[in-house]
């Protein structure tokens, strides 16, 4: 016996320490390290240190589980040898002896299985655990992996889901409640059986009393405290921004290339860029505007525009019906919002915002001999020459047509890249009518490149990954970003795309975004699409980018007025809630811009005597230099003006061009 236990001992020691790892808890969190989300396997587990533990937790599971835990080798001879006598006697296996040490080796590595070969994996496993770790390393361990019941393992994750608090917050009756669930995690659950849970944890408490951990004192007042079993809502964790957190997923998984399972089981902990007050600012405003009894779907996503950070995201109006990430995994017709791209195309190659071209009803003869006969939303057209200012602010659908024709359709598709849209794009004249299929957040992307100046944006969610140890596996750098397109072009393009919000260019129509300009406190820019099956707002602030997309799942036709209002009222209410915190920024002209008042009819310097005059951007030595002569001021020969102002003569000479 003493040769074959000898032989036993070299072998666990030749075997060398068994590595302690197990499943973990992989930990979400906002910009502001509140926890966001919490994933897990089959198995929900969180690693605590010993010192995080409640003393009352660790006091109740010595005294219940292994009295003797911190004199003994692994093996408690004394209580080995009582249970052989009893369940001799009792002719029946009545009680077991197996230590904190021994079960948790069976914990890490073996089943619950009665077997021989099972008994001596065990207590092999136990020698090894107590040869090479520390007796609070191995309790440590103990704690955080027994299993509680409900797909919980270790005391952090048992007292979040029974008592919603951390294992060193628990009181004494919560611990021996706790200390009692792993005899029998289905027969003691407080949630399946109180009784049971209840009588158990009495018994514990005596125990207590009895060794002298607690007073008697303490006991009356363990008996009597009422315990508060955490409702369904809070055992199944706050779960901030599903949709959010599933992108979060997907981007780890690449970073660490690692699956998804092994992600979420890991223990790590991801620090992300959401904003949870922009989060539920958007929440919120999606929800109020829109009508419950709709079917109708939604997608948004903000982006900060110099950093590429998505500060907030909502992918369908409820994760729980349909987890399918409309943002992301979702690809629909652009409709107008595609515009922008083209004309950055034509500011590029010539145009200035008083480019004019004829707004009629026009049919173009391709080059393989088809007709293509586009038309303006309600059939509505100026029959004149309107500018590129007026042409993006009404989103005039035959001046895109004319331009994108006169460029070539190829142009649009290789611009539209520079501005990060990766979907296929078909080179065709409809092209320049949002007529391809993008993703809410390649158009968020491509907008936060004007946002910013003309430089790259990459979007994304995570800053920081470590592991369970703290150790930093990954960290996103402040890097330079790369100028992808002209500063003045982008600028002029921006200030262009805040005159959907300017009446003074309404023409044969409103501007687009005249039905939300009383609902806005400071300027943005941006541009509103819409197809039979789509409506889009898009838009941005110095400070934020955000698009929105509503629409039906199976391109159901949007027919409902109101519903043809969701996505530019919820892209309003939001932009105002989340600014209400931020100083107003205006969007700065660079160098080599000049600014004019410009007559928005005719393109021309602009006078007193015209009504509709707006400051406008050109690159300089492109701005106009005739003055407008299509309105005379009204007062210019008014008999009844004072002689003093008629000779001041300043409206004269604007209106003759000095």
């Amino acid at each position: 016996m003493f040769i074959c236990a000898l032989s036993v001992y070299f072998y666990s020691y030749s075997q060398g320490p068994p590595s302690l790892t197990s499943d973990q808890n992989t930990v979400i969190y906002s910009n502001a390290e509140e926890v966001i989300g919490v994933k897990h396997g089959n198995q929900n587990r969180y690693w605590v240190k010993l010192d995080e533990i409640s003393p009352h937790l660790k006091k109740a599971f010595l005294i219940t589980e292994d009295r003797s835990f911190y004199e003994h080798f692994g093996f408690d001879m004394s209580r080995i040898a009582a249970a052989m006598i009893k369940n001799i006697v009792n002719m029946d296996k009545v009680e077991g002896a197996s230590t904190i040490t021994q079960q948790y080796a069976r914990n890490l590595f073996l089943n619950h299985e009665k077997t021989w070969t099972r008994k001596i994996n065990e207590a092999i496993y136990a020698l090894r655990l107590e040869m090479f770790y520390e007796k609070d390393e191995i309790f440590e361990g103990y704690l955080n992996t027994i299993y509680f019941g409900h797909g919980n393992y270790g005391v952090e994750a048992a007292s979040r889901y029974y008592f919603d608090k951390h294992a060193n917050e628990l009181t004494i009756a919560e611990a021996a409640l706790l200390a009692g669930i792993p005899k029998g995690p289905s027969y003691y659950s407080p949630i399946n059986h109180p009784e049971h849970a209840t009588e158990r944890q009495q018994m514990i408490l005596k125990l207590m009393a009895n060794q002298g951990e607690i007073t008697e004192t303490e006991l009356k007042h363990a008996k009597q405290e009422k315990l508060a079993i955490a409702q369904e809502e809070e055992r199944q964790g706050k779960q901030i921004a599903p949709y959010f957190q599933d992108v979060v997923i997907g981007e780890a998984t690449t970073i660490l290339d690692i699956t998804k399972e092994e992600l979420i089981t890991g223990g790590y902990k991801i620090h992300t860029t959401l904003d949870t007050k922009k989060q539920k600012a958007l929440e919120k405003t999606a929800e109020n505007q829109m009508d419950d009894s709709s079917k109708i779907q939604v997608a948004a996503v903000s982006i900060e525009p110099k950093t590429g950070s998505v500060q907030a995201l909502l992918g369908g109006r409820d994760y729980e019906e349909s987890p399918y990430n409309r943002v992301v995994q979702a690809k629909r017709m652009a409709g107008s919002t595609f515009k922008p791209f083209l004309y950055y195309a034509a500011l590029e190659r010539g145009y200035t915002p008083a480019t004019p071209l004829e707004s009629a009803p026009t049919q173009f003869e391709l080059a393989d001999g088809r007709v293509y006969a586009p038309s303006n939303y309600n059939g509505y057209y100026a029959n004149d020459e309107i500018t590129l200012a007026q042409a993006i602010a009404l989103s005039d659908n035959i001046y895109a047509v004319k331009t994108n024709l006169f460029y070539e359709p190829e142009t649009l598709v290789e611009t539209a890249k520079e501005f990060g849209i990766k979907s296929e794009l078909p080179a065709v004249p409809s092209l320049a009518l949002g007529t391809a299929s993008v993703s809410v957040l390649e158009m968020a992307k491509g907008y936060s490149v004007l946002a910013n100046g003309g430089k790259d944006v990459i979007p994304h969610t995570i800053t920081k990954i470590t592991n369970a140890e703290g150790e930093v596996l990954y960290e996103r750098k402040k890097t330079e970003k790369e100028q992808v397109l002209d500063p003045k072009q982008s600028f002029i393009l921006t200030h262009l795309m805040t005159g959907m919000f300017d009446e003074n260019l309404n023409d044969y129509s409103r501007v687009t975004g005249a039905a939300i300009q009383d609902m806005l406190s400071r300027p943005y820019a941006g541009k509103t699409g819409s197809t039979n099956t789509d409506s889009w707002m898009i838009g941005f602030s110095p400070q934020v980018t955000t698009a929105v997309w509503t629409g039906y799942d199976k391109n159901e036709k949007i027919t409902k007025t109101e519903e043809q209002a969701y996505a530019r009222n919820i892209w309003a209410h939001y932009m105002e809630a989340v600014h209400k915190e931020l100083p107003v920024k205006k969007f700065k002209p660079p160098e080599g811009v000049v600014a004019v008042s410009m007559d928005s009819h005719t393109g021309k310097i602009a006078h007193s005597g015209c009504e509709d005059q707006r400051v406008t951007y050109f690159v300089e030595g492109t701005e106009p230099r005739e003055s407008c002569t299509l309105h005379v001021p009204k007062n210019l020969f008014d008999p009844n003006q004072p002689k003093d102002e008629k000779e001041d003569g300043s409206s004269l000479w604007d209106w003759v061009g000095f």
